[in-house]
């Protein structure tokens, strides 16, 4: 099944930004897992292309559109974050890149397992917890798995996280799995509060600290003024608005960040986070 685009939309971009850890590129296809569907999908100039398992194609378009932001008007929100020039040169050397609406849960447990980590190992946890507790799925040769739900996670207990690869990580994962379980971390409410206020919530899990939580809050949770600041986005930030001195604190730059580029800071902070990771 084809769809049309008529907004600026960039398939590559938006799946290799470091959001999203279940997508691997095969040939020209990208294939991932979203919300319990296998999906194959390529993008051939203004349209994307797609097969999917076990949802249909037509089924499963109204949660492609969901998952890569379709509805976000893409051109007025450039109209904002382009006002800086720094970000304006990387809207135009990865124009069409997108912010991608996750699931919260799967989210979540990915950006604890990021912790002092990179990509590539993000990556093989996430696919290892999939292939433990997930379950299996199959789309023209492929075999994944879905992500686990808190109730299949929950059983894994710390040592078999440990055993998964997730080190230092596994009783915060734990620990949230147990608290989402309980309904004692509900991450759905959290779309309807106020960003601060959804911050001291998930912050209060251990294992979630200030970056982790805006990386939440922005890829799952609808904050768009979320500005998680790694060390990519920690390096834009001394280099290109702090030259020649003492990069400031974390806290201050995140401060700073938010009182200057305004209600799309997330979609700011991405194209800094893409075009500082890309120039290494």
């Amino acid at each position: 099944m084809k769809l049309t685009i008529d907004q600026p939309f960039d398939l590559s971009s938006s799946l290799e930004s470091g959001q999203s850890h279940r997508w691997v590129k095969s040939d020209s296809w990208y294939i991932g897992v979203v919300l319990g569907n296998l999906v194959k999908i390529r993008q051939i100039e203004d349209k994307i292309e797609w097969h999917s398992a076990p949802s249909s194609e037509e089924d499963i378009l109204p949660l492609l559109k969901d998952y890569f932001r379709l509805d976000d008007d893409l051109n007025k929100i450039y109209e904002e974050i382009t006002q800086d020039d720094r970000v304006s040169e990387m809207v135009a050397k990865f124009p069409g890149l997108r912010l991608l609406r996750q699931d919260p849960w799967e989210c979540t447990i990915a950006f604890i397992c990021s912790a002092n980590s990179n990509i590539p190992r993000i990556h093989r946890v996430i696919e290892n917890l999939s292939n433990t507790f997930g379950t299996q799925l199959e789309l023209d040769g492929h075999i994944r798995h879905s992500f686990p739900s808190p109730q299949e996670l929950v059983v894994a207990g710390e040592q078999k996280l440990r055993e998964l690869g997730l080190g230092f990580r596994a009783p915060y994962v734990d620990k949230a799995t147990q608290l989402v379980n309980a309904n004692q971390l509900d991450l759905q409410s959290l779309i309807q509060m106020p960003y601060e206020l959804a911050k001291k919530c998930l912050m209060e899990c251990p294992g979630i600290g200030p970056k982790i939580a805006d990386c939440i809050l922005v890829f799952s949770l609808e904050k768009m003024e979320a500005f998680p600041i790694d060390v990519w986005v920690r390096r834009a930030l001394g280099d290109w608005y702090f030259p020649n001195q003492k990069t400031p604190s974390n806290q201050i730059l995140q401060s700073w960040a938010q009182n200057y580029f305004g209600s799309y800071g997330g979609y700011a902070q991405q194209y800094l986070f893409h075009g500082r990771r890309l120039q290494k």
